[in-house]
């Protein structure tokens, strides 16, 4: 391939799913109790959580360095590949500038080869699926502004819906976006949110079954809409994603493209009993 697909943690795809894709990983950072812990290091999520929810204090996290970029690009340009790098919203992280520095840094340097950054303007599910698009142009052969503008379309094509369970943690941690005019209310609530760059509310329904109720439903407009290339995520809700997969599975009539737990640097802002469904028109993944 003459172009390489770097990424940032943020999308939890499955690990056989990324080293399959073929994605180079620049990992953001959970600092729980005074340790900085790359969360690409941690062999799952179950401890994180258990601390999540008895710690009165909630864990901070931070986005990568530039010198964490330059550790992923310069081994790539020096082996003759482009680069697409393609990152968290930038209405919610840091991250794609930090790699828009590391690569106007590189190229200050001289070098021949070219580093696209793209800001997915989503996260998690919705940037899993991005980076597959992207994955499958670079597998194609095409070049770097092909594989960038594919990345581009994937953007633009991409939903995703999650449900949580409550915004206190998205208030706590500063990332409530466009839900704090909901915080405060008289009725316990079920958010449920999409990404637009930030953290955007859809709507608020009463109880966790209205709210699985909601998330089928929204399946349902993905087929409709013919983005049949879908997933589930959650924090913390193993059981609440087999049903919404099954679900899915009848509506789709095939697999989700991944089905997969949310991390600790989204997870410490959306809290343990997430779920979440996205969807891509397949075309983008050939």
């Amino acid at each position: 391939m003459p172009v390489a697909v770097v990424t940032d943690s943020t999308h939890y795809l499955p690990r056989a799913v990324a080293q399959e894709a073929g994605l180079h990983q620049v990992s953001l950072y959970s600092n729980d109790g005074g340790t900085l812990v790359r969360e690409t290091d941690l062999p799952d999520f179950d401890e994180f959580y258990r601390r999540l929810t008895t710690q009165s204090d909630l864990p901070t996290t931070s986005q990568p360095s530039i010198g964490d970029f330059l550790e992923v690009y310069e081994p790539l340009l020096e082996a003759g590949l482009d680069i697409v790098s393609v990152h968290l919203g930038a209405g919610i992280s840091g991250t794609c500038e930090a790699a828009g520095q590391a690569a106007a840094e590189l190229t200050g340097r001289g070098g021949q080869r070219r580093i696209e950054v793209v800001n997915s303007r989503s996260a998690c599910g919705g940037l899993g699926l991005i980076v597959l698009a992207t994955a499958a142009a670079a597998r194609a052969g095409h070049d770097v502004e092909q594989v960038a503008a594919r990345a581009h379309a994937a953007a633009d094509d991409v939903r995703i819906w999650f449900a949580v369970d409550t915004l206190e943690y998205l208030r706590r941690g500063g990332r409530i976006g466009g839900a704090q005019a909901w915080v405060g209310g008289a009725l316990k609530i079920k958010p449920i949110l999409t990404f637009d760059d930030a953290i955007t509310p859809v709507e608020r329904v009463r109880t966790e079954k209205r709210a699985f109720e909601r998330m089928v439903e929204f399946l349902r407009d993905l087929k409709a809409d013919g983005r049949e290339a879908w997933v589930v995520q959650h924090i913390q809700a193993p059981a609440q994603a087999e049903r919404l997969r099954e679900a899915g599975l009848e509506i789709f009539g095939t697999e989700p493209v991944f089905l997969s737990e949310i991390g600790p640097v989204i997870g410490t802002h959306a809290g343990p009993g997430l779920i979440g469904v996205g969807g891509l028109s397949p075309a983008l993944l050939a």
